[in-house]
């Protein structure tokens, strides 16, 4: 027997175990849709566990615009079929409101939680992300907020306000909804 037909009778069986494994799925994003309480104008943030801090934010308004044809005179034919005069249409648009405007509440970390550090460590959290491309400067500013914005409306929370189910996601803080 050859060393070539040695190897092969060797590691077919070995090989043969590795059949149908895949490559490793990435995580699923989160939904952060199911985060928000909508109170429905009550005002000041939910009841909740003592120490838990919440972040209102404005949900815009949904408008529709409809555009339909109608018609306005029919087709007139001769009295062989052929079309003597086209049907005339008019386009009428109008809009609907279809949710309104309103204020709703996530849980996010504490306002003492939202330290220089803590913030570097979320800047650095969407760096590797590719969703904030600036130098880490431990400032909630305007490129970060914007960062944070991209993060959580991709996962159903339209705000730039970090909030707790996104810092979870980030792995910034423990699992735990208690942490912050």
């Amino acid at each position: 027997m050859t060393r070539r037909a040695f190897l092969a009778a060797f590691l077919a069986p070995a090989l043969a175990g590795c059949v149908g494994i895949g490559a490793p799925e990435a995580p699923s994003r989160g939904d952060f849709s199911a985060e928000i309480v909508d109170l429905r104008g009550r005002a000041g943030p939910p009841a909740s566990p003592e120490g838990a801090c919440w972040q209102a934010d404005i949900r815009p308004a949904v408008i529709e615009t409809v555009t339909e044809q109608r018609l306005v005179a029919r087709e007139v034919r001769g009295p062989d079929g052929t079309v003597v005069t086209p049907a005339i249409f008019a386009s009428e648009t109008h809009q609907r409101i279809v949710q309104d405007r309103g204020t709703v509440w996530f849980r996010s970390p504490c306002p003492a939680a939202m330290t220089p550090d803590f913030i570097a460590t979320v800047q650095r959290a969407l760096k590797a992300r590719g969703l904030y491309l600036l130098p880490l400067t431990g400032s909630l500013d305007a490129p970060t907020r914007a960062a944070i914005g991209r993060y959580q409306r991709a996962r159903g929370l339209d705000s730039d306000h970090l909030s707790l189910a996104a810092a979870r996601d980030l792995g910034i803080i423990a699992a735990d909804p208690g942490a912050l």
